[in-house]
């Protein structure tokens, strides 16, 4: 197919779902981030008066209480918590079904956030139900969550108690389930540690149908062994979550970065500041980058203006820290803290520009504005899925000790080319573990605590040839290994069943699966490898008419937007409450 600019179909793509803004004059109103900030003073310090408003005074509640949200029903906890026991009895019921006939079986929860491909699946257990708030305790600060809660509901219900989350997932499509299952490391992560460290106990039901409590007081082996397993002990169907003293703004600077050498050595050094709630970092290219910190405060001050990031006009962020460093010079802004939770949903950090390229759009302020409900995380990672292309797209975080982090940014850099790359400075969990950690075992002078590792985000198109795209994954993995690193399960993995269980404690973890019984559900291994024959056959043989369709562009992208509309996503982003809690 001759190659031409799209701009003009997807114009009429979207025109015929409605899902594109009504008066494209709005676009000439909009004003510059902290144009018409008004402040007034209280007591010689400065305060917005748009930040007097960004939450109402958090509700006196009792302590049964259960806070109303859009989207979920209000009721006291009691009696939330019977309706929730009858949705467990259901679903321990038909997992006992299975169990008895010894059939294997998969959860689907309605949604992902993983790259890998989803496939056909049979015996499934449904959880898309499990998608409720039963309690906020504002004296013990915690929450009592289902598994399906994605971050921005939790958010919006924490915030009118004037409570967060410590650790908040940067995608607002992210679950509270997937945190604990998955692997979720985040900003505030250098200090925390990952989100399942902020979670007191859970709900499970096993493979055998049991309904079990686990924390580090009851059934901890499982509790921890859970944590980054991917759901292959049992179906978590209830989480306590920690909660902390919200505040209004995050401060954030902006340090300019002059090599990758320069950022790793800065982002290990902030590491250990105390006074920091949150530290990541950018490399636009080998020699130019941001290191970006942050912490927590109710009040302005006199060194930067408030920024926003969650409303159409408003810049992506990472092409806002980048403008904040092209002098050269470290500048500061603040941030309205929800609006710093989701800083990286429109764009997808950076990944939302490959559509651009992808379709021969003109990458600008306009169209970014014109396209943004499709530019969420939501709708990105269903036009993904269905189009195909994340067969074809590098999506991998990857952990490395401080010192071999530089190297294998080297690597990728002549391997990939792929730019920008994130980089965020975690706290590892202690061993037995199945989180990403350092291979080379090292520790702090205790000899018990692991040292910091750094994440590293590669997020790019990779060769269109899938049989070296195959290759070239399978040799960065090589090397992540040779160079003491990990990555996180959620995306594409390569490895042989050998390669893989080396990282691990194989013997730790199959015998926590024959304690709780969990024989009838894939291992992590199952759950995470790529079929690669599968991949390659695909390529070679057309089943149908429309895979032969699929392979011609545009048709897979245009597909994939289709899909995404029909899935009415973007109504969750354009109707979030935490985004009118800021005005």
């Amino acid at each position: 197919m001759k190659s031409r600019n799209l701009a003009k179909p997807i114009a009429r793509l979207i025109s015929r779902y409605h899902v594109a803004p009504t008066q494209l004059s709005n676009f000439s109103k909009t004003t510059q981030v902290g144009q018409t900030s008004s402040y007034c003073n209280h007591g010689g310090k400065y305060q917005s008066i748009a930040a007097q408003k960004l939450y109402p005074q958090p509700p006196s509640l009792q302590f049964h209480s259960f806070t109303t949200i859009t989207g979920y029903q209000s009721c006291q906890k009691d009696s939330a918590m019977n309706e929730h026991k009858k949705r467990i009895e259901t679903i321990s019921e038909t997992i006992r079904d299975f169990y008895k006939r010894k059939l294997k079986w998969r959860v689907d929860h309605g949604s992902t956030n993983s790259t890998r491909p989803t496939g056909v699946k049979k015996n499934v257990v449904r959880l898309d139900g499990l998608s409720n708030i039963l309690n906020i305790d504002p004296e013990r600060k915690t929450c009592l969550v289902e598994p399906n809660v994605p971050m921005d509901r939790l958010v919006e219900a924490t915030l009118k108690f004037g409570l967060m989350p410590p650790v908040v997932m940067e995608f607002p499509g992210i679950t509270v389930g997937g945190g604990y299952s998955g692997t979720c490391g985040e900003s505030s992560s250098f200090k925390h540690g990952f989100f399942d460290r902020t979670i007191n106990s859970a709900e499970m039901i096993l493979a055998t149908g049991e309904v079990i409590s686990i924390s580090s007081k009851e059934n901890a082996d499982l509790f921890y062994a859970g944590a980054g397993a991917m759901g292959t002990f049992g179906v978590t169907t209830l989480i306590e979550l920690q909660l902390q003293q919200a505040k209004k703004f995050v401060k954030v600077k902006y340090l300019p970065m002059t090599s990758v050498k320069k950022a790793i050595e800065t982002i290990q050094f902030l590491s250990s500041d105390s006074k920091l709630d949150y530290i990541d970092g950018i490399m636009f290219s080998p020699t130019s980058g941001v290191v970006i910190t942050g912490c927590l405060a109710d009040t302005l001050d006199s060194d930067g203006p408030i920024a926003r990031f969650s409303r159409r006009n408003d810049p992506w962020f990472y092409l806002h820290a980048k403008d904040q460093v092209k002098a050269g010079i470290a500048k500061a802004d603040f941030i309205p803290v929800a609006d710093y939770f989701f800083r990286y949903d429109r764009g997808g950090f950076w990944v939302g520009a490959a559509a651009f390229r992808y379709f021969k759009i003109p990458f600008n302020r306009f169209t970014r504005w014109a396209l943004d409900d499709f530019l969420h995380t939501r709708m990105m990672y269903t036009a993904l899925h269905t189009s195909g292309q994340s067969k074809k797209f590098v999506v991998q975080d990857l952990a490395l000790p401080y010192k071999t982090a530089e190297e294998f940014i080297d690597y990728t850099h002549t391997e990939f080319n792929i730019w920008p790359l994130w980089l965020c400075p975690l706290k590892p969990s202690p061993m037995p573990t199945m989180h990403p950690r350092s291979l080379f075992g090292e520790t702090e002078s205790d000899g018990q605590t692991p040292k910091g590792i750094l994440n590293i985000g590669l997020w790019g198109w990779g060769p269109k040839d899938t049989k070296i795209f195959h290759e070239k994954n399978k040799a960065l993995e090589s090397k992540l290994k040779s160079l003491g690193g990990m990555k996180w399960l959620y995306a594409h993995t390569y490895y042989e069943p050998e390669e893989f269980w080396q990282q691990f404690d194989r013997k730790w973890y199959e015998d926590l699966r024959n304690k709780y019984k969990a024989s009838l559900l894939p291992n992590v291994y199952e759950k995470a490898k790529v079929n690669l024959r599968a991949d390659e056959k695909g390529q070679k043989i057309k089943s149908s008419f429309f895979h032969y369709l699929m392979e011609k562009w545009p048709l897979p992208g245009l597909y994939g937007i289709k899909k995404a509309i029909e899935s009415r996503s973007y109504i969750a982003a354009r109707k979030s409450e935490w985004k009118k809690m800021l005005l």
